[in-house]
């Protein structure tokens, strides 16, 4: 049990430590997440995409009835705030997951889709 004590100060240090940190971090941690409690046996490409459109479905129901919300939530509590963000965090970290497992650079296509978007939708100013 102690080596599991110091698994968590170790996670809680890094969390202090990361205030900017990019998808090749974060999917390092998944992976050695997973790896710790043997679950890459169940990270399929289709299990990945399923457990995200799960997760998709949570943060849809955040919105759900609350009808069209302003930017940056002001009238939302700390809470929810606090639960959008795990929920997003989730989305996110499976789609990293999914796009390691299918050998997709994510930070690159989403750069390259970016690009591919300029062109098919230019600019309107000159």
């Amino acid at each position: 049990m102690e080596g599991e004590e110091k698994k968590m100060e170790r996670l809680e240090k890094k969390e202090e430590n990361m205030e900017d940190v990019g998808l090749k971090e974060l999917s390092k941690m998944l992976k050695e997440f997973a790896m710790e409690r043997d679950w890459e046996q169940y990270h399929s490409p289709r299990n990945l995409l399923l457990a995200m459109v799960g997760e998709v479905g949570e943060l849809s129901e955040i919105f759900m009835w609350r009808g069209e919300v302003a930017k940056g939530l002001p009238n939302w509590k700390d809470s929810d705030k606090e639960h959008l963000g795990e929920e997003l965090s989730d989305v996110l970290l499976y789609l990293i997951q999914l796009a390691d497992i299918c050998g997709i650079d994510l930070a690159d296509a989403a750069i390259k889709k970016i690009v591919k978007n300029a062109i098919k939708y230019p600019s309107k100013t000159f």
